[in-house]
């Protein structure tokens, strides 16, 4: 059974989330709070967090700082705030999903089963093959089945839709995609967001596997057409 960690401050509505998720047979906690999301959030027992940004203490984007590079699960921010300088910013800070308030129960639980969902055929068994298959890009090796990536002998912490992105351009290099088509791939049809979530995912995998981030020589944009990684 999947388990869920619910970070919300207004007691209600974190009894409705925990309520729909247990009727679907998803197992939740619930916290109120910044500094006790942080810690079991990194207690290692959830597959999913929702995240609401307005909270005492730390608050929603504090929290995924902290959490994301150590918390390799999808992370759902729920928030009144809608504009879209906030989407930005908490997608580029890791968040897979934005929810806005006031919400559809059902829809709520509905893109919860669908992040738990493509996380698992993302993570899951490939077989003997792909348990021996290593992706080598310069100084860069992806092993798709263990869900790691090494930079030289130093591993690089990447959430969920960066490594998928990164392993999608690699599987298939020197080839030139459009934004819509990695946010397509990647994200899929149901996901409520646009093709700039590319820009920033891009943004970050690049702070991490290139050598010099403002000129990358590994992830090249093709102005007017899109992304290549060249290999």
């Amino acid at each position: 059974m999947s388990k869920i960690l619910i970070v919300e401050d207004d007691s209600e509505i974190a009894l409705l989330e925990r309520d729909y998720l247990e009727i679907e047979g998803l197992e939740s906690d619930v916290v109120s709070d910044g500094e006790s999301a942080v810690s079991a959030a990194l207690s290692g027992g959830y597959d999913l967090v929702l995240l609401d940004l307005m909270l005492p203490g730390l608050n929603g984007y504090d929290i995924c700082r902290q959490i994301r590079d150590r918390v390799d699960v999808p992370i759902l921010m729920v928030t009144a705030r809608t504009d879209s300088v906030d989407k930005i910013r908490g997608l580029g800070l890791g968040a897979d999903d934005y929810i806005a308030k006031p919400f559809d129960p059902a829809e709520l639980v509905a893109r919860v089963k669908a992040h738990l969902s493509r996380y698992a055929r993302l993570t899951g068994s490939g077989g003997r093959q792909a348990e021996q298959e290593v992706i080598v890009v310069g100084d860069l090796q992806i092993l798709p089945r263990s869900w790691k990536v090494y930079k030289g002998e130093r591993e690089l912490k990447m959430p969920n839709r960066e490594f998928a992105l990164l392993k999608f351009l690699a599987e298939n290099p020197n080839i030139v995609f459009s934004k819509e088509q990695l946010f397509e791939t990647i994200w899929g049809y149901d996901y409520v967001g646009d093709s700039a979530t590319v820009t920033v995912h891009i943004g970050r995998i690049r702070e991490k596997i290139e050598d010099n981030p403002s000129h990358p020589k590994i992830i090249e944009t093709v102005w007017g057409a899109g992304y290549r990684l060249n290999r």
